[in-house]
């Protein structure tokens, strides 16, 4: 299923500011079990804006999505990251994350970051984000169980870019 998909799988970068929220709200409004704060996916769409975007397209309709903001010299953190539900497990993380890399690589990038939601909250949805995460060789650096509630502690992760 996954090579037939990716024959109808475009990666586009956006640049249009406009277009890089449209295309978040849209999707993260749709990932309910990931993204349920309204003001939270508010702020992503609006913090897209000027970071590096790259959309997954079928039929130039975006299905998925990657923002990455660039802290320094070295590092590129995953601000937001998501896919619509029905096309997750079929590669098109794996490939954002990957032609993401890649660029980040050419600008010389040594570390891609990640937050997510930490495993000493229960949640099922962000305990396979954590395992995608690590099946993409990023590993736990870091718990800030202060960063955005005692609920919701996060977990700093971090990928070695070669």
């Amino acid at each position: 299923m996954e090579d037939v998909l990716f024959n109808f799988v475009d990666f586009k970068v956006i640049n249009e500011p406009d277009q890089k929220s449209e295309i978040c709200f849209n999707i993260i409004n749709n990932l309910n079990d990931w993204f349920g704060n309204e003001d939270a996916n508010r702020e992503y769409s609006r913090g897209v804006r000027e970071e590096y975007f790259l959309s997954a397209l079928v039929e130039d309709i975006p299905i998925g999505f990657i923002s990455i903001k660039n802290h320094n010299q070295f590092t590129g953190e995953i601000y937001v990251l998501g896919i619509l539900e029905e096309f997750h497990n079929k590669g098109i993380g794996r490939n954002l994350i990957e032609i993401a890399s890649q660029q980040l690589i050419r600008e010389n990038k040594k570390f891609l970051t990640v937050k997510t939601l930490s495993g000493s909250n229960p949640d099922k949805y962000y305990k396979k984000t954590r395992a995608f995460y690590r099946s993409m060789d990023f590993y736990p650096l870091e718990e800030m169980p202060e960063l955005w509630s005692e609920e919701e502690p996060c977990l700093f992760m971090v990928k070695v870019l070669s």
